[in-house]
């Protein structure tokens, strides 16, 4: 029997029949012959990159992979894409990064029935991932002023991190103004740039994950920070992830603030939660759920309030222009959305002390643009 068809069979089987014995008939096959490892490879490649031509890209797969399978189905996602790399097109800047931040380990070796398993899981799952909206990220992106961009964003990254784990408020208050300090300078000179001479940049896109639980109160603290940053977002509840619509360097502001903004809820949560316990009170999900709620809400407004304060009459047609381009890019991308409201808020102490904690939460308003 060929390899090929060794493979055939044990996808005909795991991958093509619903049945209860399906995925442990194909495995058997495939644990029975080792001579066929290197096809099973093979078709594995031929399957990320019929992700990459449905829309997906590589954080998207480790994401829905981890959201759905174990950690082991993770690691050998993580092998596969990188073994698949070389063969792939030229991609753009933040497709590169996402391979680079891809997990490292070796998934821990088995035996080859248990090994042939966690594979056709993991096929499975590829083969039935539906097709996405294209981000269409330029590979020409990966050139030019990536280098300064990335090393912009590392530092900026760092101070946020040590923001988030210093336990002294002022030092955290430092840090954050520092790394909103560096966010805003590049944002200005993007903007600068384009009211002397019209970038031909285009507005780009990128996946955020928005992971449960609460997933729906992170939603809207993500689509706050996005509109503040001159930025549209989009959540795709089933997947796990908004599609935040915006140029380059908004973009980054978007996902670094974010995900400070989130940690710093998360750490203000678990501790009104612990003073809501020593009070004797049980309101763990009902709690948590109303204060990122009233922290989502509380953020959206401080934002948008300082989003009004940041420009000039100079630069208003510049910035109208940037927001007619993306909201063309938006309604193509995505011709038709739908508004939701948020389920669950109805503890009273939950939004009170979530509301508190985004009064406190490190936001630093960016100096007007001129």
């Amino acid at each position: 029997m060929s390899t090929s068809s060794t493979v055939d069979r044990a996808f005909a089987s795991a991958l093509y029949e619903t049945g209860e014995t399906a995925l442990d008939a194909g495995a058997s096959l495939l644990a029975s012959d080792p001579a066929a490892d290197a096809e099973l490879a093979r078709r594995g490649y031929e399957f990320v990159a019929g992700a990459w031509r449905r829309g997906w890209q590589p954080a998207d797969v480790v994401r829905i992979v981890r959201r759905e399978l174990d950690d082991v189905h993770v690691l050998l996602a993580a092998a596969l894409i990188r073994a698949q790399a070389p063969g792939d097109g030229p991609r753009g800047r933040r497709w590169n990064a996402q391979l680079a931040r891809l997990p490292d380990d070796v998934a821990p070796r088995t035996d080859r029935f248990s090994h042939a398993t966690a594979v056709l899981e993991l096929y499975r799952l590829l083969l039935r991932l539906p097709a996405l909206e294209d981000l269409d990220e330029a590979p020409g992106q990966a050139a030019g002023g990536a280098v300064t961009e990335s090393r912009m964003l590392t530092r900026i990254r760092a101070l946020l991190a040590k923001a988030e784990a210093t336990g002294f408020p002022e030092e955290a208050e430092a840090l954050s103004a520092k790394a909103q300090e560096l966010m805003a300078r590049h944002s200005v000179d993007e903007a600068l740039l384009a009211a002397r001479a019209p970038s031909p940049d285009t507005p780009g896109a990128c996946r955020i994950g928005v992971e449960p639980p609460y997933e729906q109160a992170k939603a809207v603290l993500l689509d706050a920070v996005a509109g503040a940053n001159h930025c549209r977002a989009v959540w795709n509840e089933p997947l796990g992830f908004s599609t935040v619509v915006g140029f380059e360097t908004d973009l980054e502001a978007v996902e670094l603030l974010y995900t400070s903004l989130l940690v710093q809820a998360t750490t203000a949560m678990t501790k009104a939660e612990a003073r809501q316990r020593a009070g004797g009170r049980k309101r763990t999900k009902t709690f948590r759920q109303s204060f990122l709620a009233a922290y989502a809400h509380r953020i959206g407004t401080r934002l948008a309030a300082a989003a009004e304060t940041q420009v000039t009459d100079d630069l208003l047609p510049v910035l109208a222009s940037r927001e007619v381009a993306v909201t063309g890019r938006l309604d193509r991308m995505f011709p038709e959305t739908t508004t939701t409201r948020l389920r669950g808020v109805r503890d009273a102490a939950g939004w009170t002390e979530g509301a508190q904690a985004a009064d406190r939460a490190q936001v630093r308003h960016r100096p007007p643009l001129r």
